[in-house]
């Protein structure tokens, strides 16, 4: 993210997540990383800090319900075809047969931040906090 913070547009970065390929998830103790890879140098990792709904066919799945892990793996290794950031929505990153979407209630947010979006050969990054950006309608 460049350092003047006013100048951030929504869905610049997360949309350069496009084209790519989602080719690792890694749970880590209460959060979870997905890793992204394709043409270029960038190797871009979006660390969830709250645990994304994973948009399925037949429906959504989130974090403790019975099919969480296997439908966020059964993701690679598509290719993201479309990216939303917006308030009221949150983060969305879309794939040919799924979706990880990112909008937590207040009472899901358990620390400052939301997610972190890096990994850039840029040096370009983001981090969503609860009441900035497009989470200004949670916090």
């Amino acid at each position: 993210m460049p350092q003047d913070h006013a100048a951030y547009v929504p869905n610049e970065l997360l949309g350069r997540l496009v084209g790519l390929r989602l080719y690792s998830v890694q749970f880590v103790m209460d959060y979870v990383q997905l890793h992204f890879d394709g043409p270029t140098q960038d190797m871009p990792v979006l660390n969830c800090d709250v645990l994304p709904v994973v948009e399925t066919p037949a429906g959504p799945i989130s974090s403790g319900q019975v099919g969480y892990a296997d439908a966020l793996r059964a993701l690679i290794p598509q290719l993201v075809v479309a990216t939303v950031e917006e308030t009221g929505r949150g983060l969305r990153v879309e794939f040919d047969r799924g979706a990880i979407c990112l909008h937590p209630s207040v009472g899901e947010v358990e620390g400052p931040e939301i997610a972190l979006l890096s990994g850039f050969t840029d040096g370009h990054w983001m981090c969503w906090r609860p009441g900035e950006d497009s989470f200004e309608d949670i916090g």
